[in-house]
């Protein structure tokens, strides 16, 4: 179920089911390893419960790492068209021409960040 999360496919009855196992394990378990297995997850429901709803909910990751809900884009006023973004590019997915605004094809985009990396103008950005 936390990859559900993770991958953008989740629900709310999802994150229910998910705190409800957690409290069935606890309380079910015969051994302290097993009563206390379950703490981490539901410490990170207590304190970042605004993080799962946003992964849930809004279908985006705030910390930035889920790959299927990040999109990269294109800041075009901070884009100086140097193209360099676009030929460290694996999967041919920015687009544009010398001197212009470059814009990133997201059906193509392979999310790797190779763009980012080479940008100097910190035109690419995560969303």
């Amino acid at each position: 179920m936390l990859e559900k999360i993770t991958e953008g496919t989740a629900t709310l009855e999802d994150l229910d089911k998910i705190e409800k196992l957690c409290y069935y394990i606890k309380n079910n378990s015969l051994c302290g390893l097993g009563q206390t297995a379950p703490n981490p997850v539901l410490s990170t429901l207590r304190y970042f419960k605004d993080e799962y709803l946003a992964h849930i909910v809004d279908k985006k990751c705030p910390a930035g790492v889920c790959k299927s809900l990040l999109q990269y884009v294109v800041v075009a006023d901070k884009c100086k068209g140097c193209t360099l973004c676009a030929r460290v590019c694996p999967a041919d997915a920015i687009v544009g021409t010398v001197k212009n605004p470059h814009f990133i094809d997201t059906t193509k985009c392979v999310k790797c960040g190779a763009c980012i990396e080479k940008c100097k103008f910190g035109a690419i950005v995560k969303k």
